[in-house]
């Protein structure tokens, strides 16, 4: 497991999440990634882009007042293309 700290980059922090999430972490290891909360609407925006990427979201909370937290386990290629391929089907038949 490993956290990261993501407050310094404000609203803008979702690109450098996939990122440590590609990089940083092993399949089947968890990440934890701490972001400031702003306006809320970052809280579902970063739940989509997990979502989008293929990668498992296993929790979302508040941290304290302006902070929030989301954990997310880092799954295989095979995985990824998988779930990416459903989404994807299921926004065509939308």
């Amino acid at each position: 497991m490993k956290r990261y700290d993501l407050r310094h980059l404000k609203d803008d922090f979702y690109d450098r999440m996939l990122e440590l999430i590609d990089k940083g972490i092993k399949v089947d290891e968890v990440g934890i990634f701490m972001f400031e909360v702003g306006d809320y609407s970052s809280i579902q925006k970063s739940a989509d882009v997990i979502k989008a990427s293929g990668h498992t979201l296993l929790n979302s909370l508040k941290f304290n007042e302006v902070d929030w937290t989301i954990v997310v386990k880092k799954v295989s290629d095979e995985t990824k293309a998988e779930r990416i391929s459903a989404l994807e089907a299921t926004k065509e038949e939308a």
